[in-house]
C-alpha cells in the first residue's frame, strides 16, 4: 500500500487525485499545517523540506508533487503519459515546466504573503505584482491551449492534473482567466476522481 503525507488542497492534491485515476491502493496521512506537524522531527525524516506532499511506495520516498506523480504515471499508469511520439512528449514536460515556474509561482507568492509568511516579512504590494506576473502566464496558457478537451486530445496527462489544480488555486486566489482557461478548468475539475480524493482528503480533518 502506498501512503500519501498531505493537506487538504496543497499541492498534495494532485497525488491524491492521479492516485484515485489509477485506482491504486493507497491511504492518506494527514500532516495538520495549522498545527506544525509538517516542522515535527518524524515528519522532516521523510521530508527535510518540512513541506507536502510526501509519498511512500515500499522503500521509496518521494517528495515534490510533479516527480511524485511523474513517477505514479511511469510505474503504474503509463497512459497518463503522451506516447505519440517524441514530440509529444516533449511538449508534456514543456507544459509542466510552465505550469510551475510561470504558472504557480506567482500564486504561490500571493498565498506567502498573504498567509504563509510570518507577518513582519509579508510584503502587501506583492499582491499586485505576483498577480500581474500570473495574468502574464494565464494568457501564454490561453494562447497554447488547444481545442480538444485535454492538453493532448481526448484523454488527461499528468499534465492536465498539475494545470488544473493549479488553475483551481487561481481562482481561489480570486484571479481571472482567460475565458477558454476557464472553460478547461471547469471541465477537467468535474472529474469523478478529483471528487473521490477531495473528499478523502476531507475525511482526513479532524472534526
Amino acid at each position: 500500500m502506498l501512503t500519501l503525507y498531505g493537506y487538504p488542497r496543497s499541492r498534495s492534491l494532485r497525488v491524491s487525485w492521479l492516485l484515485e485515476e489509477l485506482g491504486l491502493d493507497w491511504q492518506y496521512h494527514l500532516v495538520n499545517l495549522q498545527q506544525g506537524e509538517h516542522k515535527t522531527t518524524d515528519y522532516l525524516k521523510h521530508n527535510i523540506e518540512g513541506k507536502v506532499p510526501t509519498l511512500i511506495d515500499q522503500d521509496l520516498t518521494l517528495c515534490e508533487s510533479t516527480a511524485i506523480c511523474l513517477y505514479l504515471a511511469e510505474r503504474y499508469g503509463s497512459h497518463w503519459l503522451p506516447h505519440q511520439s517524441m514530440q509529444q512528449q516533449a511538449r508534456h514536460h514543456q507544459w509542466l515546466s510552465f505550469i510551475i515556474t510561470e504558472l504557480e509561482q506567482p500564486l504561490w507568492s500571493i498565498g506567502k504573503h498573504r498567509y504563509a509568511l510570518p507577518e513582519p516579512i509579508r510584503l502587501p504590494e506583492m499582491q499586485a505584482v505576483a498577480s500581474w506576473e500570473f495574468k502574464k502566464a494565464a494568457n501564454v496558457a490561453s494562447h497554447w491551449l488547444p481545442e480538444s478537451d485535454y492538453l493532448f486530445g481526448n484523454l488527461p496527462t499528468v499534465a492536465d492534473i498539475i494545470l488544473t489544480q493549479t488553475l483551481n488555486w487561481a481562482t481561489a486566489f480570486k484571479q481571472k482567466l482567460p475565458a477558454n482557461v476557464e472553460k478547461y478548468r471547469l471541465f477537467v475539475s468535474q472529474r469523478p476522481a478529483l471528487m473521490r480524493a477531495l473528499h478523502k482528503e476531507q475525511q482526513a480533518l479532524p472534526t
